[in-house]
């Protein structure tokens, strides 16, 4: 790949705390991705309107409210009205194991909880778009 994977950092809903997100942003970018962090409280149409501004590759969303279930429906409704639910969703934060295949029945490709590695984050970004092209 010769351009670089966009990804759009997002804090969607009422969590005001975007340290992890930060770091994630950080840890991508160091890792030679390019990204766009939408900052706190986002809504839904707001990420898919920054989303395909932006043209990302990428939509991560960083939830730590426990309210990732009602969110991520919304997103995903979202993208997919807007036309970018081709593009890869994977959200990080504080999710019990056992929503994890809710998300991902909703098309979120993976879930990486509060203190995953950071290279296992980007690993999984680089190589699913390395599949996709």
């Amino acid at each position: 790949m010769t351009e670089k994977i966009r990804v759009l950092i997002a804090k969607p809903g009422l969590d005001g705390h975007d340290l992890g997100a930060k770091y994630v942003a950080r840890a991508l970018r160091d890792a030679g991705m390019e990204v766009i962090y939408t900052g706190l409280q986002q809504t839904a149409d707001q990420v898919a309107a920054a989303a395909m501004q932006e043209d990302v590759d990428v939509v991560g969303c960083s939830i730590l409210c426990g309210a990732h279930l009602g969110i991520m429906d919304k997103m995903m409704k979202k993208l997919k009205e807007t036309g970018l639910d081709d593009r890869l969703v994977i959200v990080g934060g504080c999710v019990p194991k056992s929503d994890i295949p809710v998300l991902k029945s909703m098309g979120v490709a993976e879930v990486f909880p509060t203190a995953t590695p950071m290279e296992r984050i980007v690993a999984f970004i680089k190589q699913h778009i390395a599949n996709k092209e």
